[in-house]
């Protein structure tokens, strides 16, 4: 295949790069990018598998060709595929960013994808280990504890100070935003002060206040100091409170916390358990099973009720925040059981207003029972609009469907056997899906038609005056009328649920009209010269 030397310019004006594109790609990227730089499959399988592709950097873009840089390319997977639409366009988007000049990380870069997971992972970690080291490690949380908090202050910080150089996608936009003044206005008027406030250097004070305080004559005033401190990190995450584990797992820590900071007195629930040199397990277990109790509200989480005014507030707001858990349970299990199955919920709520449309107009009960079974049949406790997906897909796609379903049926009339296969596909689109009941009658006799029907699957008894006859899976009836459009020959009588597809004459004469030579050998040799069938 003959290839085409494409040359790229910068902004201003020179020579970029200059490299050769096979005819095929030049013809993939003139559409724009909204329309989805269509990319053939055959162009994917000369070189490596979909699957493989969506594993790592465009080919054109790895680290053996760009270095460290590709580390802040977007990436080749499902997410910039969905946005950019194809192979090319991640492509153009990667050369986009290098040409730009500057260091900024691609919102589908590798790094990005590692570092967000890296932060989930030690924000999770703070938020269960802070409360734990508040309430039971009685100061003595160690060397490796403090420098974790250390290194996760650090890693804020980074954070803060990476996202003045993190693209931004906007809603509005058709592309990535990688201007660097446009990210940092951006990023000024957004989450900076949130991100400054999540990122304040606790660790860091709690350090130097550790330092300050280790000859201290009065360490439990020093300690009451540093965990009252190391507690403000709880308020750096706040969406995290509406979660049911952290909640509890806050609230045990707080049962115990609170008193400590009372130094036990002698009526707090602590000292009736016996809990003063017990194991932090021990003291844990009983600060969450007094906690799910009053958030439960089944006990006080003891014998007792509340002794001193301080336990009666922590009962009383583990109770509220109970009743805040249970609603919001509730309101997200409510929502989980409606959005399970949208479309039986649409067919029940339609079912209802069918119900109270027969009784307004009385209809019979044996005639209310055949069209609640007609639904059954026809939707399967399931509602949708046929039509209304059918016109959202395209055109290709619509006929590929009817492809698989139709075909078959087409195939198996006379006169439409041996014929293009053109020909079968634009007359598959103009079938439409029907349903009859055991009993209907399809069509009667010497009544006037324009419908051929093909059955998909049912019985169906076909008779005139001295001729009866049986249809099942696969077999027609009413050529005639598509033909003619005539009077049908014969009764067609459903002698189960059937269901079929039907062809209007008007749609089979237009379909023709495209087809010339068919409709010459259609009329040659299934229509006579006075308008009936041979």
């Amino acid at each position: 295949m003959e290839n085409y030397l494409v040359t790229k310019r910068g902004r201003s004006g020179g020579l970029v790069e200059s490299h050769s594109l096979s005819p095929l790609i030049l013809r993939s990227t003139r559409g724009s990018r909204d329309a989805g730089w269509p990319v053939r499959m055959a162009d994917r399988r000369t070189s490596r598998s979909f699957v493989d592709r969506l594993k790592g950097p465009t080919p054109a873009f790895s680290v053996a060709t760009c270095g460290w840089r590709a580390l802040l390319l977007p990436q080749l997977n499902r997410q910039s595929l969905y946005v950019y639409g194809s192979e090319i366009a991640v492509e153009k988007e990667c050369m986009r960013q290098l040409q730009s000049g500057v260091l900024v990380i691609h919102p589908f870069s590798l790094m990005r994808s590692y570092y967000i997971m890296g932060m989930m992972a030690i924000t999770f970690l703070n938020l269960i280990g802070i409360p734990m080291e508040i309430a039971f490690l009685d100061g003595d949380s160690g060397l490796a504890w403090e420098g974790f908090n250390v290194f996760s202050d650090t890693l804020f910080l980074i954070d803060v100070a990476l996202n003045f150089r993190m693209g931004i996608i906007q809603d509005d936009a058709e592309e990535v935003v990688l201007d660097l003044k446009e990210i940092r206005v951006s990023y000024l008027r957004t989450w900076f002060i949130p991100d400054v406030i999540a990122a304040f250097p606790i660790g860091y004070i709690l350090l130097f206040a550790d330092l300050h305080y280790q000859n201290d004559d009065n360490p439990s005033k020093a300690n009451k100091m540093m965990r009252i401190l190391c507690g403000e990190v709880i308020l750096q995450n706040p969406v995290a409170v509406y979660d049911d584990f952290p909640l509890c797992h806050w609230n045990g820590c707080i049962q115990y916390f609170v008193p400590m900071l009372e130094e036990f007195p002698t009526d707090c629930w602590v000292r009736k358990e016996n809990l003063m040199n017990a194991t932090v397990l021990v003291k844990y277990s009983w600060g969450i099973f007094r906690a799910l109790s009053q958030m439960i509200a089944l006990s006080y989480g003891s014998m007792d009720a509340p002794t001193n005014y301080v336990e009666m507030w922590i009962v009383m707001v583990s109770m509220v925040s109970g009743c805040l858990m249970y609603t919001v349970l509730v309101a997200n299990t409510t929502a989980m059981i409606a959005n399970v199955d949208p479309a039986a919920k649409e067919y029940k709520s339609k079912m209802s207003r069918l119900e109270h449309y027969m009784a307004f107009m009385k209809l019979p009960p044996e005639l209310q029972l055949r069209i609640n079974n007609y639904y059954q049949a026809r939707y399967g406790g399931k509602w949708f609009d046929e039509k209304e997906v059918m016109n959202t897909v395209s055109s290709a796609l619509k006929e590929e469907i009817m492809v698989v379903m139709c075909s078959r049926l087409l195939r198996k009339v006379p006169m439409f056997q041996n014929r293009h296969e053109n020909f079968i596909n634009a007359l598959v689109v103009r079938l439409e899906y029907c349903i009859f009941q055991e009993g209907d009658a399809i069509v009667r006799e010497n009544v006037p038609g324009d419908h051929m029907y093909f059955i998909d699957h049912g019985q169906v008894l076909v008779e005139a005056d001295s001729y009866e006859r049986e249809l099942c899976d696969g077999d027609f009836f009413g050529e005639s009328c598509v033909l003619t459009k005539g009077k049908h020959l014969v009764t067609a009588r459903a002698l189960t649920d059937c269901r079929c597809f039907t062809l209007s004459c008007d749609d089979f004469k237009e379909v023709l009209k495209s087809f010339p030579d068919v409709k010459k050998d259609i009329d040659k040799n299934y229509v006579n010269s006075d308008g009936g069938l041979v």
